[in-house]
Protein backbone atom coordinates (compact mmCIF):
# COMPACT_ATOMS: atom_id res chain seq x y z
CA UNK A 1 0.00 0.00 0.00
CA UNK A 2 3.13 2.48 1.07
CA UNK A 3 4.72 1.78 -3.07
CA UNK A 4 0.89 2.25 -4.53
CA UNK A 5 0.53 5.66 -2.00
CA UNK A 6 4.18 6.58 -3.67
CA UNK A 7 3.67 5.75 -6.94
CA UNK A 8 0.26 7.78 -7.07
CA UNK A 9 2.22 10.82 -5.56
CA UNK A 10 4.36 11.07 -8.39
CA UNK A 11 2.19 10.51 -11.19
CA UNK A 12 0.51 13.66 -9.52
CA UNK A 13 3.08 15.62 -8.39
CA UNK A 14 4.09 18.61 -10.55
CA UNK A 15 6.27 21.56 -9.41
CA UNK A 16 3.63 24.17 -10.37
CA UNK A 17 0.97 22.46 -7.69
CA UNK A 18 0.44 24.80 -5.06
CA UNK A 19 -0.68 23.87 -1.53
CA UNK A 20 -4.12 24.74 -2.64
CA UNK A 21 -4.04 22.80 -6.08
CA UNK A 22 -3.08 19.70 -3.59
CA UNK A 23 -6.12 20.49 -1.33
CA UNK A 24 -8.49 20.77 -4.31
CA UNK A 25 -7.10 17.37 -5.37
CA UNK A 26 -8.55 15.97 -2.02
CA UNK A 27 -11.82 17.18 -2.15
CA UNK A 28 -11.89 15.61 -6.29
CA UNK A 29 -12.99 12.61 -5.38
CA UNK A 30 -12.91 10.97 -8.49
CA UNK A 31 -9.17 11.54 -8.93
CA UNK A 32 -8.31 9.88 -6.12
CA UNK A 33 -6.51 6.63 -6.02
CA UNK A 34 -8.32 3.96 -4.67
CA UNK A 35 -5.75 2.83 -1.76
CA UNK A 36 -5.91 6.40 -0.63
CA UNK A 37 -9.98 5.96 0.14
CA UNK A 38 -10.55 5.93 3.51
CA UNK A 39 -14.20 3.74 3.26
CA UNK A 40 -15.01 1.40 1.12
CA UNK A 41 -18.23 3.66 -0.32
CA UNK A 42 -17.70 6.31 -2.90
CA UNK A 43 -20.36 9.02 -4.54
CA UNK A 44 -19.29 11.96 -6.77
CA UNK A 45 -21.59 14.45 -7.86
CA UNK A 46 -22.29 13.34 -11.50
CA UNK A 47 -24.16 10.57 -9.79
CA UNK A 48 -26.16 12.16 -7.74
CA UNK A 49 -26.68 15.23 -10.00
CA UNK A 50 -30.31 14.81 -11.64
CA UNK A 51 -31.61 14.06 -8.00
CA UNK A 52 -30.02 17.11 -6.26
CA UNK A 53 -31.15 19.31 -9.20
CA UNK A 54 -34.44 18.21 -8.39
CA UNK A 55 -34.19 19.09 -4.69
CA UNK A 56 -32.96 22.37 -5.83
CA UNK A 57 -35.64 23.23 -8.12
CA UNK A 58 -38.45 22.27 -5.65
CA UNK A 59 -37.04 24.29 -3.01
CA UNK A 60 -36.39 27.55 -5.54
CA UNK A 61 -39.94 27.22 -6.71
CA UNK A 62 -41.63 26.95 -2.63
CA UNK A 63 -38.89 29.85 -1.98
CA UNK A 64 -40.58 31.86 -5.15
CA UNK A 65 -44.24 31.73 -4.67
CA UNK A 66 -47.05 32.82 -2.21
CA UNK A 67 -47.83 36.43 -1.26
CA UNK A 68 -45.54 37.83 1.80
CA UNK A 69 -48.09 39.92 4.69
CA UNK A 70 -48.19 43.61 4.32
CA UNK A 71 -45.16 45.41 6.78
CA UNK A 72 -45.23 48.77 7.69
CA UNK A 73 -42.00 48.85 9.17
CA UNK A 74 -40.74 47.02 5.91
CA UNK A 75 -42.50 48.40 3.69
CA UNK A 76 -41.92 47.54 -0.33
CA UNK A 77 -38.81 45.53 1.00
CA UNK A 78 -41.34 43.13 2.10
CA UNK A 79 -40.80 40.93 -0.42
CA UNK A 80 -37.24 41.06 -0.01
CA UNK A 81 -37.46 39.90 3.78
CA UNK A 82 -39.93 37.33 2.66
CA UNK A 83 -37.67 35.84 0.58
CA UNK A 84 -34.92 35.88 3.21
CA UNK A 85 -37.32 34.38 5.48
CA UNK A 86 -38.25 31.53 3.03
CA UNK A 87 -34.55 30.74 2.14
CA UNK A 88 -33.39 30.04 5.42
CA UNK A 89 -36.02 27.42 6.07
CA UNK A 90 -35.82 25.64 2.90
CA UNK A 91 -31.88 25.12 3.07
CA UNK A 92 -32.13 23.75 5.99
CA UNK A 93 -34.91 21.25 4.33
CA UNK A 94 -32.55 20.69 1.56
CA UNK A 95 -29.36 19.73 3.99
CA UNK A 96 -31.65 17.19 5.42
CA UNK A 97 -32.60 15.53 2.09
CA UNK A 98 -29.29 15.71 0.41
CA UNK A 99 -28.11 13.87 3.57
CA UNK A 100 -30.76 11.36 3.29
CA UNK A 101 -30.15 11.18 -0.76
CA UNK A 102 -26.61 10.68 -0.02
CA UNK A 103 -26.80 7.58 2.50
CA UNK A 104 -28.18 5.48 0.01
CA UNK A 105 -24.80 5.48 -1.11
CA UNK A 106 -23.51 2.68 2.15
CA UNK A 107 -26.37 -0.07 2.10
CA UNK A 108 -25.35 -0.19 5.74
CA UNK A 109 -27.05 3.01 6.14
CA UNK A 110 -30.75 3.47 7.72
CA UNK A 111 -32.13 6.88 7.52
CA UNK A 112 -35.19 7.78 9.99
CA UNK A 113 -36.54 11.58 9.59
CA UNK A 114 -40.24 12.92 8.61
CA UNK A 115 -41.06 14.15 12.03
CA UNK A 116 -39.83 11.12 14.20
CA UNK A 117 -40.55 12.53 18.37
CA UNK A 118 -38.14 10.90 20.85
CA UNK A 119 -39.72 11.38 24.22
CA UNK A 120 -38.21 13.67 26.51
CA UNK A 121 -38.02 10.94 29.45
CA UNK A 122 -37.69 13.04 32.74
CA UNK A 123 -34.94 10.89 34.56
CA UNK A 124 -32.99 11.23 31.46
CA UNK A 125 -33.14 15.12 31.66
CA UNK A 126 -32.27 15.13 35.34
CA UNK A 127 -29.81 12.60 34.65
CA UNK A 128 -28.06 14.98 31.93
CA UNK A 129 -28.47 17.83 34.05
CA UNK A 130 -27.02 16.77 37.08
CA UNK A 131 -24.44 15.15 35.54
CA UNK A 132 -21.22 14.76 33.63
CA UNK A 133 -21.79 12.98 30.27
CA UNK A 134 -19.20 10.75 30.63
CA UNK A 135 -20.52 9.15 33.99
CA UNK A 136 -23.79 8.36 31.56
CA UNK A 137 -22.04 6.24 29.15
CA UNK A 138 -23.73 3.15 30.03
CA UNK A 139 -27.03 3.89 30.94
CA UNK A 140 -29.74 2.79 28.98
CA UNK A 141 -33.51 3.82 29.79
CA UNK A 142 -36.73 2.69 28.60
CA UNK A 143 -38.62 5.10 26.42
CA UNK A 144 -42.06 4.15 27.61
CA UNK A 145 -40.81 5.83 31.10
CA UNK A 146 -42.77 8.98 32.41
CA UNK A 147 -41.52 12.05 29.52
CA UNK A 148 -42.00 15.67 29.40
CA UNK A 149 -42.33 16.84 25.86
CA UNK A 150 -40.61 15.55 22.91
CA UNK A 151 -37.60 16.44 20.58
CA UNK A 152 -37.68 15.98 16.97
CA UNK A 153 -34.24 15.12 15.32
CA UNK A 154 -33.50 16.01 11.78
CA UNK A 155 -32.31 12.96 11.32
CA UNK A 156 -31.50 9.30 12.88
CA UNK A 157 -28.29 7.60 10.86
CA UNK A 158 -28.26 4.02 11.80
CA UNK A 159 -25.12 2.16 11.41
CA UNK A 160 -26.77 -1.56 11.20
CA UNK A 161 -22.84 -3.30 10.03
CA UNK A 162 -21.58 -1.30 13.53
CA UNK A 163 -24.76 -1.11 15.88
CA UNK A 164 -24.01 2.53 15.77
CA UNK A 165 -26.56 5.53 15.74
CA UNK A 166 -26.24 8.99 14.99
CA UNK A 167 -28.94 11.89 16.08
CA UNK A 168 -28.39 14.94 14.25
CA UNK A 169 -29.20 18.27 13.93
CA UNK A 170 -28.66 20.36 10.67
CA UNK A 171 -28.35 23.71 11.03
CA UNK A 172 -27.75 26.06 8.00
CA UNK A 173 -25.27 28.14 10.24
CA UNK A 174 -24.77 28.48 14.19
CA UNK A 175 -23.92 31.95 13.59
CA UNK A 176 -27.10 33.04 15.03
CA UNK A 177 -26.28 30.79 18.61
CA UNK A 178 -23.78 33.12 19.20
CA UNK A 179 -23.26 33.13 23.68
CA UNK A 180 -26.87 32.11 23.88
CA UNK A 181 -27.92 29.04 25.71
CA UNK A 182 -29.95 27.97 23.03
CA UNK A 183 -27.28 25.60 21.99
CA UNK A 184 -26.84 23.99 25.23
CA UNK A 185 -30.54 23.31 25.84
CA UNK A 186 -30.38 21.92 21.97
CA UNK A 187 -27.63 19.59 23.64
CA UNK A 188 -29.22 18.70 26.45
CA UNK A 189 -32.52 17.88 24.82
CA UNK A 190 -30.22 15.55 22.16
CA UNK A 191 -28.69 14.02 24.82
CA UNK A 192 -31.58 13.26 26.85
CA UNK A 193 -33.11 11.29 23.61
CA UNK A 194 -30.13 9.56 23.03
CA UNK A 195 -30.28 7.69 26.00
CA UNK A 196 -33.29 6.37 25.28
CA UNK A 197 -32.91 5.93 21.45
CA UNK A 198 -31.83 2.18 21.49
CA UNK A 199 -35.13 0.56 23.36
CA UNK A 200 -37.12 3.15 20.80
CA UNK A 201 -35.63 1.64 17.86
CA UNK A 202 -35.88 -1.84 19.28
CA UNK A 203 -39.78 -1.13 19.94
CA UNK A 204 -40.94 0.76 17.15
CA UNK A 205 -38.24 -0.28 14.07
CA UNK A 206 -38.55 -3.52 14.05
CA UNK A 207 -35.93 -4.66 16.74
CA UNK A 208 -33.62 -2.76 15.30
CA UNK A 209 -30.54 -2.93 17.90
CA UNK A 210 -27.39 -0.16 18.34
CA UNK A 211 -24.55 -0.54 21.28
CA UNK A 212 -23.42 3.17 20.35
CA UNK A 213 -25.65 5.95 20.20
CA UNK A 214 -23.79 9.26 19.26
CA UNK A 215 -25.27 13.11 19.13
CA UNK A 216 -23.93 15.60 16.27
CA UNK A 217 -24.92 19.19 15.26
CA UNK A 218 -23.84 19.77 11.88
CA UNK A 219 -23.25 23.13 10.96
CA UNK A 220 -24.28 23.73 7.38
CA UNK A 221 -21.65 26.69 7.11
CA UNK A 222 -19.22 24.56 8.02
CA UNK A 223 -17.20 26.92 10.70
CA UNK A 224 -14.33 25.10 12.95
CA UNK A 225 -16.01 22.19 14.62
CA UNK A 226 -15.57 20.71 18.26
CA UNK A 227 -16.08 17.08 18.40
CA UNK A 228 -15.82 17.79 21.90
CA UNK A 229 -19.01 19.90 22.00
CA UNK A 230 -21.13 17.73 19.36
CA UNK A 231 -20.84 20.27 16.89
CA UNK A 232 -19.74 18.86 13.30
CA UNK A 233 -18.52 21.20 10.26
CA UNK A 234 -20.97 20.03 7.24
CA UNK A 235 -17.63 19.33 5.60
CA UNK A 236 -16.87 16.35 7.75
CA UNK A 237 -20.13 14.76 6.68
CA UNK A 238 -17.91 11.74 5.17
CA UNK A 239 -16.75 10.57 8.43
CA UNK A 240 -20.61 10.48 9.49
CA UNK A 241 -22.18 8.51 6.67
CA UNK A 242 -18.63 6.38 6.09
CA UNK A 243 -18.67 7.70 2.35
CA UNK A 244 -15.91 9.49 0.45
CA UNK A 245 -16.52 12.66 -1.40
CA UNK A 246 -20.25 13.44 0.64
CA UNK A 247 -18.75 16.53 1.93
CA UNK A 248 -17.67 17.31 -1.51
CA UNK A 249 -21.31 16.49 -3.20
CA UNK A 250 -22.41 18.95 -0.35
CA UNK A 251 -20.42 21.78 -0.92
CA UNK A 252 -21.43 21.55 -4.73
CA UNK A 253 -25.44 21.53 -3.73
CA UNK A 254 -25.07 24.37 -1.57
CA UNK A 255 -23.03 26.21 -4.08
CA UNK A 256 -25.42 25.97 -6.93
CA UNK A 257 -27.99 26.38 -4.27
CA UNK A 258 -26.69 29.63 -3.44
CA UNK A 259 -26.35 30.59 -7.03
CA UNK A 260 -30.43 30.26 -7.75
CA UNK A 261 -30.73 32.23 -4.54
CA UNK A 262 -28.88 35.01 -6.03
CA UNK A 263 -30.33 35.20 -8.64
CA UNK A 264 -34.30 35.74 -7.05
CA UNK A 265 -32.41 38.14 -4.50
CA UNK A 266 -31.31 40.26 -7.18
CA UNK A 267 -34.43 40.40 -9.50
CA UNK A 268 -37.05 41.57 -6.34
CA UNK A 269 -34.25 43.89 -5.04
CA UNK A 270 -33.99 45.51 -8.13
CA UNK A 271 -38.01 46.03 -8.07
CA UNK A 272 -37.97 47.20 -4.67
CA UNK A 273 -35.34 49.95 -6.18
CA UNK A 274 -37.44 50.70 -9.10
CA UNK A 275 -35.52 49.23 -11.71
CA UNK A 276 -37.58 48.11 -13.99
CA UNK A 277 -35.08 47.15 -16.92
CA UNK A 278 -33.76 44.40 -15.58
CA UNK A 279 -33.60 41.49 -17.45
CA UNK A 280 -34.97 38.23 -15.95
CA UNK A 281 -32.41 35.27 -15.58
CA UNK A 282 -33.66 32.31 -17.87
CA UNK A 283 -35.16 29.70 -15.93
CA UNK A 284 -32.81 26.93 -15.99
CA UNK A 285 -34.95 23.77 -14.88
CA UNK A 286 -39.10 22.59 -16.07
CA UNK A 287 -39.63 22.91 -12.46
CA UNK A 288 -38.13 26.93 -12.52
CA UNK A 289 -40.42 26.95 -16.05
CA UNK A 290 -43.91 26.25 -14.20
CA UNK A 291 -43.59 29.23 -12.35
CA UNK A 292 -41.98 31.42 -14.28
CA UNK A 293 -45.23 33.53 -15.31
CA UNK A 294 -45.92 34.54 -11.54
CA UNK A 295 -44.21 37.71 -10.22
CA UNK A 296 -40.76 36.77 -8.47
CA UNK A 297 -41.30 39.30 -6.29
CA UNK A 298 -45.00 37.78 -4.89
CA UNK A 299 -43.09 35.15 -2.52
CA UNK A 300 -44.44 32.32 -0.24
CA UNK A 301 -43.96 33.08 3.76
CA UNK A 302 -43.24 30.52 5.69
CA UNK A 303 -46.48 28.67 7.25
CA UNK A 304 -47.36 29.79 10.38
CA UNK A 305 -49.43 27.06 11.53
CA UNK A 306 -47.37 25.72 14.86
CA UNK A 307 -48.03 21.76 15.23
CA UNK A 308 -45.33 20.36 17.13
CA UNK A 309 -45.80 19.17 20.23
CA UNK A 310 -42.65 20.19 21.86
CA UNK A 311 -41.88 23.66 20.10
CA UNK A 312 -38.48 24.40 21.79
CA UNK A 313 -37.57 21.80 19.38
CA UNK A 314 -38.29 24.03 16.31
CA UNK A 315 -35.91 27.04 17.38
CA UNK A 316 -34.46 27.59 14.21
CA UNK A 317 -37.78 28.17 11.86
CA UNK A 318 -38.59 31.59 12.39
CA UNK A 319 -42.52 31.77 13.02
CA UNK A 320 -43.54 28.29 13.19
CA UNK A 321 -43.12 25.08 11.13
CA UNK A 322 -44.82 22.36 9.88
CA UNK A 323 -43.20 18.95 11.28
CA UNK A 324 -46.16 17.48 12.39
CA UNK A 325 -46.66 16.46 9.03
CA UNK A 326 -47.71 12.94 9.13
CA UNK A 327 -45.64 10.35 6.52
CA UNK A 328 -44.89 6.89 8.50
CA UNK A 329 -41.36 5.79 8.09
CA UNK A 330 -40.95 2.29 6.53
CA UNK A 331 -36.93 1.33 6.50
CA UNK A 332 -37.81 -1.17 3.10
CA UNK A 333 -36.16 -4.27 5.07
CA UNK A 334 -38.36 -7.55 5.02
CA UNK A 335 -39.11 -9.85 7.75
CA UNK A 336 -36.69 -11.99 6.99
CA UNK A 337 -34.21 -9.55 8.21
CA UNK A 338 -36.08 -8.14 11.12
CA UNK A 339 -36.34 -11.90 12.15
CA UNK A 340 -32.01 -11.96 12.18
CA UNK A 341 -32.18 -9.22 14.77
CA UNK A 342 -34.84 -10.84 16.83
CA UNK A 343 -32.15 -13.79 17.02
CA UNK A 344 -29.61 -11.44 18.91
CA UNK A 345 -29.56 -11.00 22.42
CA UNK A 346 -31.27 -7.38 24.16
CA UNK A 347 -30.16 -5.37 25.44
CA UNK A 348 -27.29 -5.47 25.02
CA UNK A 349 -24.39 -5.72 27.59
CA UNK A 350 -21.83 -2.86 26.97
CA UNK A 351 -23.79 0.32 25.15
CA UNK A 352 -21.91 3.63 24.62
CA UNK A 353 -24.11 6.66 24.18
CA UNK A 354 -22.11 10.22 23.61
CA UNK A 355 -21.17 13.33 21.63
CA UNK A 356 -20.76 11.59 17.82
CA UNK A 357 -17.40 9.94 17.32
CA UNK A 358 -15.84 8.92 14.30
CA UNK A 359 -16.58 4.66 13.76
CA UNK A 360 -12.92 4.14 12.80
CA UNK A 361 -11.92 5.57 16.21
CA UNK A 362 -14.04 4.52 18.51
Amino acid sequence: MRAASAASSTVHYSPASSPRRHFAERLAVHAEPPVLRRYPHLVRYPDIEADFDVLIDKAIAAIAEGEPVEDEILGHYVNVASLVRAVSFREGKLLEQAVERLAKANPDLVVLMQSIKLPLVKAAIEAVAGNDWHHLEEVRLDCDAPAKGSYTPDLILVNRAKRAAFVLDLKRSLASYGDTSRLEELKLRMLASAMILPDWLYKTQKRLMVETVGVAIVDGASRPSDHAAGVWALSEIDDLLEIDGAAACMAELRLRFGRRVQQLLEAEARRALGIRDAVTPPPTSAATNSTSSRRLGILWATPRVMICDDPACCDEHPSGCRCGDDDPFDDGRDDAEAEDDAAAAWPPQHLRVGFARRLLDA
